[in-house]
């Protein structure tokens, strides 16, 4: 099982005076993806979010082709696109740009997104988010799977034959994940014969358990003849040195997670039916305390109980776990310890792990 470098770039109003600098924040995240590829990890994953009402990432293309030039060898991935914001043909000419500038290391990842607040400045129409990204994942499918291609959607229309370039240096295309908070996005992905990414949290609701989530998704998929499905998952992580270190980072999580709830939905008066399940996970997390934040939403102990849940990850059919180290305010120099840490104690115990670059 392989590990990779994650961050939302949290950095909600409810974090008050402790809020970062975003421009000082981002180039902090540039450091830290470089460094997780000197540290060994297989991937950097950062997100998509826009006017600072959750993270301060709005391009994860321009951001990873920066990381692109200052490494040689980490995968580079969105956690997520906000597809529906976004044109699904501008999306894979961005992608194949992104691999061949990366020399084939670019991987995709899109999602529907929860906040409301990022669609209207964008004209776009949340209550229709799940029927357009649908059908826009079906199109970039389309257009990386013929060249030239056409299509033919209720909202998206490629009429006549197009031929797309740059092509991607990974053929026919990159990696492709639909985050999955739910079963028919789990079914789109196995229609589409691509794979699947979860947060463990939202698994746990769906099926009990991340490694249930990945074994019906691998099911569906092979149904769907995709013969060699990957899944991977998201995972909060602090490594403690001690049992009042593991209970500051389930109090920071906690922490995390009731600072962001005013982007998702939350009023099933209002919530389009399709993300209703999410008024459910607000009420959970609103109600939790910190002796609730428990394995299904972070990795945290010491060294020997980190490796026991990853193992369970890697049994049920994980084939890698991207981390999330700088959650709830945690800043630069204790992330970079964090992440040093995980990769020294925890990922030698795994058979995947990649081994540090050499100097540049």
């Amino acid at each position: 099982m392989k590990f990779g470098y994650f961050t939302l770039t949290d950095n909600p109003p409810a974090y008050g005076p402790n809020r970062r600098d975003p421009n000082q924040f981002l180039l902090e995240v540039v450091e830290e993806c470089v460094e997780a590829e000197a540290m060994g990890y297989h991937s950097a994953w950062v997100p998509e979010h826009h006017f600072g009402r959750f993270g301060v990432l709005p391009s994860p293309t321009m951001f990873l082709a920066n990381v692109a030039v200052r490494t040689k060898r980490l995968k580079l991935g969105p956690a997520t696109v906000v597809l529906p914001i976004n044109h699904p043909l501008r999306m894979v000419e961005e992608f194949n740009l992104l691999d061949l500038l990366s020399n084939g290391r670019a991987v995709f990842s899109a999602g529907r997104g929860y906040d409301q607040g990022e669609y209207t400045p964008f004209g776009a129409d949340f209550a229709d988010s799940r029927a357009v990204f649908d059908e826009q994942m079906a199109y970039m499918m389309a257009a990386w799977r013929q060249s030239p291609f056409e299509f033919h959607g209720r909202y998206y229309s490629t009429p006549e034959p197009r031929t797309i370039v740059p092509r991607p240096v990974q053929q026919p295309h990159p990696e492709v994940y639909v985050a999955c908070f739910s079963k028919p996005s789990i079914e789109l992905a196995a229609r589409l014969r691509v794979n699947t990414i979860f947060a463990p949290f939202a698994a746990a609701m769906l099926f009990g358990s991340v490694q249930e989530a990945a074994r019906e998704s691998k099911r569906m998929a092979r149904e769907a003849g995709h013969p060699d499905p990957q899944v991977m998952c998201s995972y909060f992580v602090s490594v403690a040195h001690g049992r009042d270190e593991a209970d500051r980072a389930r109090e920071r999580l906690l922490h995390y997670l009731h600072s962001i709830l005013p982007v998702f939905p939350s009023d099933r008066r209002t919530a389009p039916p399709h993300i209703a399940y999410f008024v459910d996970i607000v009420e959970r997390l609103r109600a939790m305390t910190p002796d609730q934040v428990s394995d299904r939403s972070i990795v945290t102990g010491d060294v020997e109980h980190c490796i026991e849940v990853l193992k369970r990850c890697e049994e049920g059919g994980i084939s890698e776990v991207i981390l999330y180290f700088n959650f709830g305010e945690l800043g630069h120099r204790d992330t970079l310890a964090a992440m040093e840490r995980f990769a020294r104690e925890v990922m030698p115990h795994f058979a995947e792990r990649t081994g540090p670059v050499e100097a540049r």
